[in-house]
C-alpha cells in the first residue's frame, strides 16, 4: 500500500470530522475530546460529537504486537444513553477503517464496541472498547484491539 493512499484517508477523515454539525448533547462541556488509550494499540484519541447520540473517533496509536507498527483508525460510533447515578454513562457502537503502518502494511474494517462514562463536575471521560478487526488488504485476516482511555473536553 503507498503511503499516498494513506494520507488520502487520514485527510477525508480530518474532513469529515471539522465539517461535521456539532449539537449540544447531556452533560458535556465541548464538542471534541481529546485523550489517550492504553492498550494494544496505545496512544492518543480523539472524538468529535455530531449529535447526541453520534461521533467519530480517531486514534493514532503505537501497536505492540507483531514486531510493533503505527495504527491510525476512524469510526463512526453510535451511542445508547444509559441510567447512571452521576455523571453520564453511554454504550457505544460503531463502524470504522484501520491502517497499520508496518513492514507489511494493512487495511481493514472496524467494530468498535465499549462503554464510556462522562465523569460529572469535570471535563473528563472514561471508556473502555473492543474492537474486532478484519484486515482485507494485503490479505484477508483477524485480530481484535481493546483498550481503557481517559479524555478531556477541549
Amino acid at each position: 500500500m503507498k503511503y499516498s493512499t494513506i494520507l488520502l484517508f487520514i485527510t477525508i477523515l480530518s474532513g469529515m470530522l471539522l465539517l461535521s454539525n456539532p449539537a449540544n448533547a447531556q452533560d458535556r462541556h465541548s464538542n471534541t475530546e481529546l485523550g489517550i488509550i492504553l492498550g494494544e494499540p496505545t496512544g492518543l484519541s480523539l472524538k468529535a460529537w455530531t449529535s447526541n447520540t453520534t461521533a467519530f473517533d480517531l486514534g493514532v496509536a503505537w501497536s505492540f504486537a507483531h514486531n510493533g507498527s503505527v495504527h491510525i483508525h476512524g469510526d463512526y460510533l453510535l451511542h445508547k444513553w444509559l441510567d447512571a447515578d452521576a455523571g453520564a454513562l453511554a454504550l457505544y457502537y460503531g463502524l470504522g477503517a484501520r491502517v497499520k503502518l508496518a513492514d507489511d502494511p494493512r487495511l481493514g474494517v472496524r467494530i468498535p464496541v465499549g462503554l464510556q462514562y462522562m465523569i460529572p463536575d469535570t471535563r473528563l471521560s472514561v471508556f473502555f472498547e473492543i474492537a474486532p478487526l478484519l484486515d482485507l488488504i494485503p490479505k484477508t485476516t483477524f485480530d481484535v484491539n481493546g483498550g481503557l482511555g481517559l479524555r478531556i473536553f477541549i
